[in-house]
């Protein structure tokens, strides 16, 4: 027995089949045998496949004898060999045949795979052309053409996948062309992708790609079906601009919208919040959804419209108390309900008709403040908020509280800071409860499908809940007050005993309030399953159908309208009453956290804008960004002497707590002229290079700057004296101011204030002197900046580049030879023969552009006389700077 294994086992790794038999033994009992067949194994290659080395050389490697064929039809008919056709074409004539005789047939990928995986032949009567669907199990919905299905199946099996009629546990992928049905739920639910038809014809288009996986991510995903794909949803009640709005989104997401005369409409999306009547549709089929079911399917990618039917949402209403439901009622019954309550809040003592007519306008006028001025206030959701049951119930007080009339002035006010209180910490529990908490639960149990990473999370709600813990304390504390209220209760000291918390909560908020809004609002606009996720929340009641971005605003509104209600309490209390004092502390301590708000702001902008001005300056030393210097001002001046750039240079001042930086102001006019010869990808470098709009000249410490001077004969000239780290005398810049607005003596004294804070001086007006220009010696005349004076400069700065280009130290013989051709022609204005010196200077004139070299008297006796090898020849105007404008010598030479 144990021989005949062995032999088996040797056919086995020769290329032979071996079958299993029955037969009896002495005893008269069946007895499995494993006896060898006379079959062995061939591979066959057909056709194209026969060309190709690689495929050849992976069939050889199996160590089974190869064969070669045109068609392959010859061996069909052999029942001697296990033969294994490889092909390359799955759809032609020889296929056919070849598959209706039920021969083993494989592609040139499933070769080269059964070599490298070293798995072998595979023993599978199915052709297989790839493996780019191996380990995948789909199943079909909503495809109804016969023919295309067909196509559909035989592909996933050339492509090693398989396929199930019904959704269960093995299936991995769903294959349809609509949103619609119960496979799709059933897909939705367990996290399954659903995948349009082209996602199997676009792989097989890819069959022959060099280890192709149609599983990957990135070609998965290119064929993922949208949320309303093949779906026609009408949206009904909303306003223009919401309608608008979800009509894009709904197009976004695949969907077709349309109106509810449409037989074909799938759903009507109503707004539930204004529509008390559910609208008649033409096809009894259509669903008629509130619209939770539109943002939550966008969210989840499917959401049970059985959920979120209208009928069912009016029918709760008609059957429901008011007490219970009146949160989701429709804006006629909130009406009504804010009327009714309106009614009760006046009978518990709120201060909303105090007994006067007179208008309150430092609280109502904020717009913030007020429970009726406020969007959130405790009409919304009374039920939500624990300040708001005990103005309405008032369980905790043992007595009844008097009406508006009968209560003080001081108690009136009080009411509404509590009331105000209350609707301030519902706002931030909404913020928390509803949005945060959510987002985090994601996160965590699902990092890889949340709606926000860490990072975006962090940066929308790292500093909201110092803010919350802080103000929760304070609404305990009015708690108690307000439930054992006495005229001398101390209202005042709950402010000063949070001062600390409040100035530890809110600075990090309001500074980093504008970077947390750009993150929300980035996060918002490119992430829709987010975006989805704000719209469902905004309908909830609690939220007031408010946006996050508008709750978030809330705490940089408060501590103003605190400040506000304070003095409103302590403009009617007695000085005699001990809360006075308390509250006049409170106030200044309201005043100081805000103070040191604008001020760390300040701060943070200053920073910011020390980063701005380094990337906006071309090699800008590194040192400038430091923690402890903060930006002041920025000036713009034009140098009167040519001690930095240039007399008639724009240039710039940025002012810092203890350094100046000077830079130049980047020329847009003739520094940015190109050359014929510049080709498109060297004026796309040069672009690149100048991005920055200044060029970084000096830095002057303020520490070495001695004298600031007021140059008090022009109302725009000024100077700076200083002495520079290796300077050995001390250095005078002089300029004027180019604003027109920028008043000259505010700037010295804030440049003066600015130095002596540095050196930690008193005298601020120490260094600043008063002189006229003739004392300094500078030219305070007006520098013409004009077009004319900057193309002179252009062409001052060309002359020096084109005398070093045709210098003959560096210009190449052959260059040599033509200028030297050049300047015997009778076109540089010479009939006779110029000796080599002649040659030299009329050079030297033809490469100057600057015609203030000239004299204009030996230009005068150069017109009336005819040259002399002895002479200066002037270039003719042939080689002569041409401008489009022709300008007298004679001006230019007066500028």
């Amino acid at each position: 027995m144990e021989s005949l294994q062995e032999e088996q086992t040797s056919r086995r790794q020769s290329g032979s089949d071996v079958e299993m038999t029955t037969a009896p033994n002495s005893r008269g009992e069946s007895q499995e045998l494993t006896l060898p067949i006379t079959k062995q194994t061939r591979i066959c290659l057909v056709g194209g496949v026969c060309d190709d080395a690689n495929t050849l050389q992976a069939a050889q490697k199996l160590g089974v004898p190869v064969i070669i064929s045109e068609t392959g039809l010859e061996y069909i008919t052999d029942e001697k060999w296990n033969t294994y056709f490889v092909l390359d074409d799955f759809e032609g004539n020889n296929y056919s045949k070849i598959n209706h005789a039920k021969q083993k047939i494989l592609g040139p990928p499933a070769l080269k795979y059964a070599v490298e995986s070293g798995e072998g032949l595979p023993n599978n009567n199915r052709p297989i052309y790839n493996y780019a669907m191996r380990g995948t199990t789909t199943c079909f919905t909503g495809i109804r053409q016969k023919n295309v299905l067909i196509r559909l199946v035989n592909l996933i099996h050339f492509m090693g996948g398989s396929i199930r009629k019904d959704m269960n546990t093995k299936v991995t992928h769903l294959i349809c062309n609509s949103s619609i049905g119960e496979k799709y739920q059933y897909a939705m639910t367990f996290r399954l992708p659903a995948i349009r038809p082209s996602w199997v014809t676009e792989a097989w288009e890819s069959r022959d790609k060099e280890k192709f996986c149609a599983k990957e991510e990135t070609f998965l995903r290119e064929h993922k079906l949208k949320v309303f794909e093949g779906q026609k949803v009408c949206f009904f009640g909303f306003p223009p601009e919401e309608h608008q709005h979800m009509i894009d989104v709904l197009k976004s997401n695949g969907g077709i919208p349309t109106d509810m005369e449409d037989p074909e409409c799938s759903h009507v999306v109503v707004d539930e919040h204004v529509v008390q009547a559910k609208p008649e549709v033409r096809n009894n089929r259509t669903h008629i959804v509130k619209s939770d079911w539109f943002w939550y399917t966008i969210q989840n990618g499917y959401a049970d419209e059985t959920d979120y039917l209208f009928g069912d949402y009016l029918d709760s209403i008609a059957n429901t108390p008011g007490a219970e439901r009146r949160d989701s009622y429709p804006i006629s019954f909130n009406k009504r309900k804010r009327k009714r309550l309106s009614q009760r809040i006046l009978g518990d003592g709120t201060p909303v008709g105090s007994g006067t007519n007179k208008r309150r306008s430092s609280v109502s006028d904020a717009g913030l403040l007020s429970v009726s001025g406020s969007f959130l206030d405790c009409t919304a959701t009374p039920e939500k908020h624990d300040g708001s049951k005990v103005i309405i119930t008032d369980k905790d007080s043992s007595h009844e509280l008097p009406s508006a009339k009968q209560m003080s002035m001081r108690r009136n006010h009080f009411m509404d800071f509590f009331h105000t209180e209350s609707n301030y910490v519902g706002i931030l529990e909404t913020i928390c409860k509803v949005f945060k908490e959510p987002l985090e639960k994601m996160l965590e149990e699902n990092p890889e499908d949340s709606l926000l990473n860490s990072t975006e999370l962090k940066g929308i709600f790292s500093n909201f809940l110092p803010i919350y813990e802080v103000h929760m304390k304070m609404l305990n504390m009015l708690k108690d007050i307000h439930s054992n209220w006495v005229e001398d209760c101390l209202i005042g000291q709950i402010i000063i005993k949070h001062r600390d918390d409040l100035l530890k909560a809110y600075p990090p908020y309001v500074n980093f309030f504008e970077q947390m809004k750009e993150t929300l609002v980035q996060c918002d606009s490119q992430k829709p399953r987010f975006h989805a996720f704000l719209k469902i929340c905004q309908t909830k009641p609690e939220c007031g159908r408010q946006t996050l971005q508008d709750l978030m605003i809330r705490p940089v509104q408060r501590l103003p309208s605190i400040s506000l209600l304070l003095k409103d309490i302590l403009k009617h209390t007695a000085k005699t009453n001990p809360d006075h004092k308390c509250l006049s502390d409170a106030l200044g301590a309201i005043t100081e956290v805000m103070h040191d708000i604008n001020e760390d702001k300040r701060k943070m902008e200053g920073q910011l804008a020390i980063f701005e001005i380094f990337n906006d300056i071309d090699n800008c030393p590194p040192h400038l960004v430091s923690s402890h210097r903060s930006f002041v001002s920025k000036l713009e001046v034009t140098e009167l002497t040519d001690s930095l750039s240039g007399r008639g240079d724009s240039l710039v001042l940025f002012l810092f707590s203890d350094t100046l930086e000077v830079c130049k102001k980047r020329s847009r006019g003739f520094g940015t002229i190109k050359s014929p010869g510049t080709n498109a990808l060297n004026s796309v470098k040069i672009q690149q290079e100048k991005k920055a709009s200044y060029k970084h000249y000096k830095m002057m410490p303020l520490s070495s700057i001695r004298y600031v001077i007021d140059i008090h004969d022009n109302p725009r000239a000024f100077a700076i004296n200083c002495k520079l780290c290796g300077d050995i005398k001390d250095k005078l810049y002089s300029f004027s101011i180019c604003d027109e607005e920028c008043d000259k003596i505010i700037y010295l004294k804030t440049l003066c204030k600015q130095m002596a804070e540095n050196a930690c001086r008193t005298e601020t007006d120490k260094c600043l002197i008063s002189c006229n220009s003739e004392e300094l010696g500078i030219d305070v005349t007006d520098v013409n900046v004009g077009t004319l004076s900057r193309a002179f400069k252009f062409a001052t700065k060309t002359r020096l580049k084109v005398g070093r280009a045709f210098s003959f130290n560096k210009t190449p013989s052959k260059l040599k030879r033509a200028v030297s051709t050049m300047m015997t022609s009778p076109t540089f204005g010479s009939t006779n023969s110029l000796t080599p010196s002649t040659q030299m200077a009329q050079m030297k004139l033809a490469s100057c552009t600057n015609l203030n070299d000239h004299n204009s008297e030996d230009t005068v006796s150069q017109s009336s006389s005819s040259p002399t090898s002895s002479e200066i020849l002037l270039a003719p105007m042939t080689v002569q700077p041409t401008r489009k404008n022709r300008v007298p010598i004679a001006a230019l030479r007066r500028i």
